[in-house]
Order: C-alpha cells, then sequence, then structure tokens
C-alpha cells in the first residue's frame, strides 16, 4: 500500500490536519512544521492525493478540454500548449474528444461528474450553443476559435478570421496571380466560412483576377490534398 497521510504525520510527530495544511498552499503552517512533515513525507514517498484534497478545498483543479478537430495538426501543437501550461499553474487537464458529436448534453453530464473547476470548448464546427450549455448548467467556459460576436453568450477567444481572408487575397493579388482558388477547411466550420467572405471580398475588388472556392472534408493535410488534386484536374480537363 502507498504511504498515507496519517502515515506522514506519525512520523512527522504532528496531526494529520497539519499535514494537510502543509500541503495546502496558502495554508497557515509554520516553517518548522512545514520542515517536519516535507522531511517525513520525502523518507515516505509521499505525494498527496489530489482527489482526497478535492473534497476539503471544493476544488478539483480540473480543467475540461473539449474538441472534436484532432485531424487538425495545428489543433494539436495548441493542445500541447494549452495542457502544459495548465500543469505549469497547478490545473490538471482533462481531455474531451467530440469527433462527430453536436450534442453537448453528455458531454456536460461526463464533466460534471468529474467536478471540471471550467470547460474550454476549442471548435470553430461546433455550434455556438455547444459551449452556452456549460454556461446554462452552471460551468465556467471559454470558447476558443469561435465566431465573433458584439453580444456573445459565453466568453470567446478567437481571431479576425474575415481579415485573414482578405490578408491571403491581398498577398496572391500583390503577386501577380490572376486565377487564383480560396480551399478551406469543413463547410460547416464558421473560421472556413469567415476566411472565405474576406478572400472573395478583397478578390472581387480586382475585376481582372478570377476565382474559385471550396472546402475540405477536415481539417487535415490528407483531406486538404485531395481536394487539391480535385481543383487542378478539373483546371487541366477545361
Amino acid at each position: 500500500m502507498p504511504p498515507t497521510l496519517k502515515d506522514v504525520a506519525e512520523l512527522a510527530g504532528v496531526s494529520r490536519s497539519a499535514v494537510s495544511r502543509a500541503f495546502t498552499k496558502g495554508a497557515s503552517v509554520s516553517e518548522e512544521m512545514h520542515r517536519k512533515v516535507e522531511a517525513a513525507a520525502k523518507e515516505l514517498g509521499y505525494s498527496p492525493n489530489a482527489l482526497a484534497s478535492s473534497l476539503t478545498t471544493g476544488r478539483t483543479k480540473l480543467i475540461g478540454l473539449v474538441s472534436n478537430n484532432f485531424h487538425n495538426p495545428i489543433f494539436l501543437e495548441v493542445f500541447d500548449l494549452f495542457t502544459r501550461a495548465l500543469q505549469e499553474r497547478d490545473l490538471r487537464p482533462l481531455i474531451v474528444n467530440l469527433s462527430d458529436e453536436t450534442n453537448p448534453e453528455n458531454s456536460v453530464r461526463m464533466l460534471r461528474q468529474y467536478s471540471v473547476d471550467a470547460v474550454v470548448v476549442a471548435s470553430s464546427t461546433l455550434p455556438t450553443t455547444f459551449a452556452k450549455a456549460f454556461h446554462d448548467a452552471g460551468v465556467p467556459v471559454v470558447h476558443t476559435f469561435g465566431r465573433f460576436a458584439s453580444s456573445p453568450d459565453v466568453h470567446v477567444v478567437g481571431i479576425d478570421n474575415v481579415e485573414c481572408g482578405r490578408i491571403a487575397a491581398r498577398e496572391l493579388v500583390s503577386r501577380g496571380y490572376r486565377t487564383v482558388a480560396y480551399l478551406g477547411g469543413p463547410e460547416d466550420s464558421t473560421s472556413a466560412q469567415d476566411r472565405m467572405r474576406g478572400f472573395v471580398e478583397e478578390i472581387e475588388r480586382h475585376p481582372d483576377v478570377e476565382y474559385t472556392t471550396t472546402f475540405s472534408g477536415n481539417y487535415s493535410f490528407e483531406a486538404g490534398r485531395r481536394e487539391m488534386l480535385r481543383m487542378l484536374n478539373n483546371k487541366r480537363a477545361q
């Protein structure tokens, strides 16, 4: 059996509540008491039980990360940075894969069972009502990669995808291209729709430039490659 809080208390010659306070950030405990507890814990190889601590503090330090974009290589990099940043702050990520899921009820139920302290919904394809479901359930939530709204139902972190589309179009025009195409992610993605809108707005300011628009099946290199080859083959056949 792994060492317990009781074992540490007995070896250090202090009460169990003193051990608990020594491992609770910000709790009142003397320097001498802290040293005794640390020495005993090190000798026994004891680590505090995070779940047990949550019963005392009322916080699990679990942050749910909900997404359905695990095919997107950029998202995987974001998730890597996100989980590292949480752990550096003594928080714990709980990742939920929602591929092909659009109903938030199951996710809300699951994350409430784990008593998460907050949720981050990371998706541009899930409807805005998905993040709102957590808010309505009393769970603090942030929707990342969400679409800009002047009066959002939840906190949103995103970028100006319309302007991103304009920037891409301006760059192609400035390089002298006169036949261009917009290849976006899934058609139901708000990011893909907004980027296309900005792209088309900018391209249509240049009547001498021809353009087409299309979407890939998902956010992956393979899906983008397939759609690009289809477009090129269609162009050659004309």
